[in-house]
C-alpha cells in the first residue's frame, strides 16, 4: 500500500514537473506592437505558443487551434499568463490583446442603455479581435481560424461574449472570468465556461447569466467561486490561479458538463474540482481562497 502511494506521488510530481518545464522552456512568448491604420489605433498583442507544436504546424503536420484573450479594464494583456500557458501547453496559438489604451475614454455606466452604455466598447473590442486575426493569418497561416476559443476577464469577458454573439460561425468555445454585462450566448454548437466571483463590489447585471435549465440545455458551465473579482488575473494568489487553471484544463480536455459542475446557477458549483496539475485532472477538495481587497478596475 505504501509503495503504491509512493509511486502515485512520484507520478504526480513528474506530471507537475513536465508541465512546469513546458511552461518555462517549451512556450514561446512574443510581443507584437501592431497598428491598425484604418482606425489609427495601436494594438499590442502577447503571443504564446508551444515551440514543438509551432514547428509541427510550420511543417504542415498540425493546425494550431487559436485562442484570443481579452483583458479586463485597466489590467494589462500580459497579466493573464496563467491562462495563456494552459492554452499554449495544450497546443493553442494564444493571442492576448490589449483591448484598452490610455487615450480611450473611461468606462461609463448608463442605466437603461444597451449593455449599460458600453456597446461602443464591445464593438471596439470586436474590431481589435478581427484586426489581430487578420495579422495572425499572415504570420501563422497553419492555424485554425474557423474554430476560435475566446477568453476574457470582466470587461474582456463581455467583449468575448459579444464577439461570440456577432460571429457564432467561427467561435466554438468561450471562457469568461466574471463578465457582468453581456448576456451569455445560448448555442448548442458553442461550449461556455464561466467563473463567477463572490465579490460585493461587482454585481452581474440581470439577464446576463442563463437559468439553470438553459445552462443544462445548452452545455454552459457556471462555476461559482469564493474568489474576488480582481483576483482572476496574474495579480491573484496562486491558490486562485491554480484552481482556475485546473478547471480550464479540464474544460479544454472536452470533459462533459456534468464532470465540471451540476449546472445549477442558483447554487455554488465548485463541487468536484480537478487536481492542481494541469493535464492530469482528478477530483480534489474545494480550495477556499483568502479574498483580498482590490480596485474596481474590471467592472
Amino acid at each position: 500500500m505504501k509503495r503504491g502511494i509512493a509511486v502515485l506521488a512520484c507520478v504526480s510530481l513528474l506530471t507537475a514537473g513536465v508541465y512546469f518545464a513546458i511552461s518555462k522552456w517549451g512556450i514561446r512568448h512574443e510581443t507584437l506592437d501592431l497598428f491598425d491604420a484604418s482606425r489609427q489605433r495601436p494594438v499590442a498583442v502577447d503571443v504564446a505558443v508551444r515551440r514543438d507544436y509551432e514547428m509541427k504546424a510550420d511543417d504542415g503536420f498540425w493546425k494550431l487551434p487559436v485562442a484570443i484573450i481579452s483583458n479586463g479594464n485597466t489590467v494589462k494583456n500580459t497579466e493573464y499568463s496563467f491562462l495563456a500557458n494552459v492554452l499554449a501547453a495544450r497546443g493553442y496559438l494564444v493571442a492576448s490583446i490589449q483591448q484598452d489604451i490610455p487615450t480611450d475614454p473611461p468606462l461609463m455606466t448608463v442605466p437603461g442603455a444597451p449593455y449599460v452604455g458600453r456597446l461602443g466598447v464591445y464593438q471596439k473590442g470586436e474590431a481589435n479581435i478581427l484586426f489581430v486575426l487578420g495579422e495572425l493569418k499572415s504570420r501563422q497561416p497553419n492555424a485554425d481560424y474557423a474554430h476560435l476559443t475566446l477568453v476574457g476577464h470582466s470587461n474582456g469577458g463581455d467583449t468575448a461574449m459579444y464577439f461570440a454573439k456577432e460571429h457564432p460561425d467561427v467561435v466554438t468555445k468561450v471562457v469568461t472570468l466574471d463578465n457582468l454585462r453581456v448576456p451569455f450566448v445560448l448555442n448548442n454548437k458553442m461550449k461556455i465556461l464561466s467563473f463567477r466571483s463572490k465579490d460585493p463590489n461587482f454585481k452581474t447585471d440581470p439577464g446576463v447569466l442563463p437559468s439553470a435549465q438553459q445552462a443544462l440545455k445548452h452545455g454552459v458551465d457556471i462555476i461559482k467561486t469564493p474568489f474576488q473579482h480582481t483576483e482572476m488575473s496574474d495579480r491573484g494568489p496562486d491558490s486562485v490561479k491554480e484552481k482556475i487553471q485546473d478547471t480550464l484544463d479540464q474544460f479544454l480536455g472536452e470533459s462533459s458538463s456534468s464532470e465540471l459542475s451540476p449546472n445549477n446557477t442558483d447554487q455554488p458549483l465548485v463541487s468536484n474540482p480537478p487536481s492542481s496539475t494541469p493535464g492530469a485532472p482528478a477530483p480534489a477538495a474545494p480550495v477556499v481562497s483568502n479574498p483580498r481587497g482590490g480596485d474596481r478596475s474590471g467592472s
